[in-house]
């Protein structure tokens, strides 16, 4: 079997982020960068996978820049097989469209058998990059995966979603298909010095994508750190009824949450 693994790098969540000069995107050149992190939690679920199955692969396919391979060396060691470097130098005003698509044309002739990929990044947060590459793929997906039946796995694969307001449930998908990884399904594994001298070995093939404009493209017009304002209303005068009172309308009318 084979098994695909999208992972990005990301800004680290403790760096102090500080805006670009054109305002289109953050100041990436002197903070640090780190895997996303539901991202490690999809390829600690296709290493398993591995391990449950025998006779596996995994690739590790990673969008970015130069210093992606940072990302892509890290997943080598922990126990990747090689990887698909899409190299692009600024993929910040790129759609999840158009990311899917530049993924979509490295890997198709891979004829993974599983696509894992985190339930979102840390940065863009839009949750859509999985879903818009398995309908180009055509092939089935499940979103929010948080459990796998690994015993499952042949021609179909049992996997548990999280649904709303605490729920889940059980389902079966016909391979290939593709999941998309909720963080904490797993404890992630750190990379041995052994898997580190061994990733030095290990393929990387770097491809130069294809990305077009297209008529739905989305376009970042300005990034912005939100203000911090202090409003204090008093309502009902002292009165607590008619202050209940209008309390309710201002949700009503105003917040818009009842």
């Amino acid at each position: 079997m084979k098994f695909i693994v999208l992972m990005k790098q990301v800004a680290n969540k403790d760096a102090v982020l500080r805006i670009r000069g054109d305002e289109k995107w953050i100041d990436e050149s002197d903070i640090s960068m780190q895997t996303n992190e539901s991202d490690g939690y999809a390829l600690e679920e296709a290493l398993r996978m591995k391990e449950a199955v025998g006779d596996a692969e995994v690739v590790v396919c990673t969008l970015g820049k130069a210093s992606a391979k940072t990302v892509i060396k890290d997943a080598l060691a922990r126990g990747a097989d090689r990887a698909i470097h899409i190299v692009v130098e600024d993929d910040s005003e790129l759609s999840p469209f158009q990311i899917a698509s530049a993924i979509a044309d490295s890997v198709r002739e891979e004829n993974a058998d599983l696509i894992f990929a985190g339930l979102q990044s840390d940065d863009s947060s839009f949750g859509q990059t999985g879903v818009v590459l398995a309908e180009l793929m055509a092939i089935p997906h499940a979103t929010i995966v948080i459990e796998i039946d690994r015993e499952s796995a042949g021609d179909t694969l049992r996997v548990k979603r999280e649904l709303e307001s605490g729920w889940y449930q059980w389902f079966e998908y016909d391979l290939p298909a593709l999941l998309t990884i909720q963080s904490g399904i797993s404890q992630i594994r750190y990379a041995s010095l052994k898997g580190i001298m061994a990733a030095k070995k290990k393929e990387i093939r770097e491809v130069a994508p294809s990305i077009s404009d297209f008529a739905g493209a989305q376009k970042v017009r300005k990034v912005y750190l939100p203000l911090k304002t202090k409003q204090t209303q008093m309502l009902g005068n002292g009165d607590a009824k008619a202050g209940a009172a209008e309390l309710v309308e201002k949700l009503k009318d105003e917040v818009r949450i009842l």
